[in-house]
Formats: structure tokens, sequence, C-alpha cells
């Protein structure tokens, strides 16, 4: 095979620029509800070029070391993968969008089950809306989920890796040293997750952790109680006075789009899709108000800032591709400022600033040793030789490391592709450390600091052409540590 001209490279580079932007177009069509069906083929049809197995030998071949090259081979691989499995995702997003079911004579949309669930206060109706999920899921969606992991896994060996899990080692991954920090965080978190995980659910929804089940979960993320402090007409103008004290005014970001209409089929959870980073970035919300929702539109509101600052000169695979840890890591450290005791003052005169930043620390320790199951259950089910034998081994994993066992119809389901997990568990550990060195540096406000804007938008400009690890070297002079985290739930714990 003829080795890769620098031209060639150039032109891929200008290939992929096309091809994600038509992806995160398509995207945003879907879920905002603008179109029912989601049209992955045809966008897959005109980037054959991109997405061939050819393609991605090609681009292996021109691997030379670098943090770019690398990127781009990976890009390749996963595109093939995309490819091959663009029809399953396709059906399984239009199926979502159509299935519904009845519930106590209301028919509901399959992707309004959840926010069903964490809205009703009544318990034994919860749980039935959660067993209706569970069947649509089983007959419907995990059929198409199955082979679509079975093809990814079956087309990995075709680009040179035994499994999927090895592939992931080829792009530098580091998976083992991330798993061993994973079940570190989570023997040292074992006492304060069962304690602070007991008293929120008794507080939230009356049982402790050792009567709960996972439909009670849902209803404790949505946190009622705190409804009047976080109305749905105050999410976006407390979006626009924090980036003001920081510098930003997001109404002068000509290429910040702010999507706020009600539609029948639009996504609950607000979502950014950076159609062109940086010049076009649409900002979805459909606002319902609560604390979730805040958290949501903040973390979005991470993920458009830092897409609408990218600098345009930089590579495709600086602007687009690379460590999603790093954009995640900025949508943290936005969402996150919706629980800072500070921030909560400041912006809406909180009654017990405290009380609900204790609350939040719970939550995020909830999440993170979720997730850290989640990579472990990963690393094996990426492995193996059986997939559906993965589904006892899914409810013990996470059953374990939250007490509380999860639906085993959603072992297929929450795997997201590439082991994004990762990306998510470094994110939390990169803005836990960031946050740290943010309030050394400016104050316990720096929120409200234009200086530490100024410095948000220069690392911003960077996208995403290093990983989060020499991000926060160079910012911070830190070792990324996924134990930064129980520093951050101990420090806001500690203060009730």
């Amino acid at each position: 095979m003829a080795a890769t001209t620098p031209r060639e490279l150039d032109a891929y580079r200008d290939r992929i620029d096309r091809f994600v932007a038509d992806l995160d177009q398509e995207y945003y069509e879907h879920f905002a509800g603008l179109k029912e069906d989601f049209d992955l083929e045809s966008v897959y049809r005109r980037y054959e070029d991109v997405t061939s197995l050819e393609q991605a030998r090609r681009m292996q071949e021109a691997v030379d070391g670098s943090f770019s090259s690398t990127e781009l081979w990976r890009f390749a691989c996963e595109g093939y993968l995309g490819a091959l499995t663009r029809r399953p995702e396709e059906e399984a997003a239009t199926r979502e969008a159509t299935l519904k079911a009845t519930v106590d004579g209301e028919e509901i949309p399959f992707r309004m089950l959840r926010p069903t669930i964490a809205n009703s206060a009544d318990r034994d109706r919860r749980e039935r809306i959660e067993l209706l999920r569970n069947e649509l899921t089983d007959e419907h969606l995990n059929p198409i989920l199955l082979a679509s992991h079975s093809e990814t896994h079956e087309a990995t060996r075709r680009l040179g890796a035994e499994t999927y899990r090895e592939l992931y080692d080829k792009f530098n991954y580091r998976l083992d040293d991330l798993a061993a920090q994973c079940r570190a965080f989570l023997d040292s978190t074992e006492a304060l997750y069962e304690d602070s995980a007991d008293k929120v659910l008794r507080a939230s929804v009356g049982i402790g952790l050792a009567e709960a089940e996972r439909w009670d979960v849902a209803r404790v993320f949505r946190a009622t109680e705190w409804d009047p402090v976080f109305p749905a007409d105050r999410m976006l103008p407390a979006l626009e006075s924090t980036l003001e004290e920081l510098g930003i005014d997001l109404h002068a970001q000509e290429n910040v789009h702010l999507d706020v209409e009600e539609r029948p089929h639009k996504t609950p959870r607000a979502f950014c899709a950076p159609i062109e980073v940086p010049g076009k970035v649409m900002l979805v919300i459909q606002p319902i108000g609560g604390p979730d929702d805040w958290r949501a539109l903040f973390h979005e509101a991470g993920h458009t800032e830092h897409f609408a600052n990218t600098r345009a000169e930089l590579k495709v695979e600086e602007r687009r591709l690379g460590d999603s840890a790093v954009t995640e890591g900025w949508a943290m450290l936005m969402e996150h400022l919706t629980d800072d005791p500070a921030w909560l003052a400041r912006r809406l005169d909180f009654p017990r600033p405290a009380e609900f930043a204790a609350e939040g620390a719970a939550h995020l320790l909830f999440f993170v040793r979720r997730y850290s199951a989640k990579l472990l259950y990963e690393l094996e089910f990426h492995t193996a030789a059986d997939l559906t034998a993965m589904r006892p081994r899914y409810v013990e994993l996470l059953g374990d490391a939250l007490k509380i066992e999860p639906s085993p119809v959603d072992y297929l389901a929450d795997i997201d592709s590439g082991f994004y997990v990762s990306s998510y568990l470094r994110s939390w550990a990169f803005e836990a450390q960031l946050r740290t060195h943010l309030r050394e540096e400016f104050g316990n406000a720096w929120f409200a600091r234009r200086e530490a804007g100024s410095l948000l938008r220069e690392l911003w400009g960077e996208g995403q052409r290093w990983p989060a690890e020499d991000f926060l070297r160079d910012i911070a002079g830190s070792t990324l540590e996924l134990e930064s985290v129980a520093e951050r739930v101990r420090e806001h714990l500690a203060l009730i």
C-alpha cells in the first residue's frame, strides 16, 4: 500500500470536517424534534470514502506516534465501524422516537418514560412505568442493539485487533490504568457512599438504601423539593448572567444559536450540536425546571462555549476529534456551578446552599461510582465471546457499586461506543482538579471574575489538541487522579 502523502492527509481532514458537520446536523434535526426519522444512511453514503476499511488501513500505515496521526487513524476506524452499524442506530433511534406506552390510561412516548418516572411521586406507579420500559426495551430495542454490538466486534478483527478492547489499547487509551483508579475509588468511597446515599434516599423518597429500587433513583435526582428555587423561567437568565460576569455575552456570539422552542418529539434534555466548530454551535433546550434541568443546561453550555471559542485555524483532529474528556471537563465545570454554594448564594439567593451542595455531592458520588463500575463492565463486555452472557454480569457489577440493582435489560443500551465512559470518568477528575486551581487563583467566586473568563476562553481556544492529562499538567501542574473527586465530595458533605 502506497504511503499517504501530506496532500492526501489534508484532503482527508477536509472530508472529515464535512462528514462530522453533516452528522451533527442530522443529530440536531432529529433530537430537536424537527424531523422524526434519523437518516444516517444518506450521510454515510455521501462519505463512503471516509469510512471505508481501506481508508482505516491507510490511516494506520500513516501513524507516526504523534497525537494527530493516532486521532486520524482512530477516526477512520470508528468511521468504518459506524458505517457498518448506521442502520441499526437509525432503527433504534426511530423506534425510540415512535414507541409509546399506556400507563393508567395515559399514553406516554418512550423517551418520556424516564422523565415520567422521575416526576411520579407514587412509588407503585414508578415501578409500573419502569416495568413497561423494560418490556419495550427488551422487545423492540435489544435485538437491534445486540446485532449492532455483534457486528462491531466482528468487524474489529478486520482492523487488526482481536477485540474491541485491544483496538482502543492501540489508540493509547490506557484503560488498565483507569480501571485500577476505578477499583481504588470504589474501595475508598464505599462507606462514604452507603452513608450519603442512605441519607439522600430517606430525605427524598422516604426509604433507605437497603430498600431502594432502581425506579426510586430517578425520583431522587429529580429533587422536586428544590423546584421552587430552580424555576424554568430563570434558567436561561441565570446562564446569561453567569457568562456575562465571565466576560461572555451569549447573545452577541453570532456562532451560538439557541433553540428554545417546544416541539412534540424534541428530546427533554438539553444538548449541544457543534455543527461547525467554531462557526455554528447549537444549544438546544426545552426548559422544564428543577435542578436536574438546570444541571443539563449548564453542562451543555460548557460544551457550547468550548466549541464556540475553539480556534478556527486548528486542524480538524484538534477541533472536532481529540480527547473528549476535555470538552466533558469544561461541561462539568459549568454544570457543577449549579451546586456550588458560592454560586447559589450569588445567583439565586439560595436558602440552604450548603445542604443542597451536600446533596449534589452525594449525586456526584453515585454517578462516578456508577461509571467506574460501567468501565469495568465494558472492559469485560468488549472481550466476551457471548454478549448475551454479560446480562447478569452487568447487574452484578453495577449492583455491587450502587447497592441498587440496575435493570438487566439495559446491559446493551448502557454502553456508549468508543469507550466514552472513560472520557466521563477522566472529565470528573479534570473538573475537580481544575476547579481547585481556579479557586486558588481567583477565589471561591472565580466564576464572577473576568480574569477567570479570559483564562477559560484562552483554554477553550485550544480545542482538544491535547489529552486532558496534558491540559491539567500545563494549567495546574497536577496529575489527573480520580480520587480528587472523592476529596471534593468529602468537602461538600462536611459542610452539613
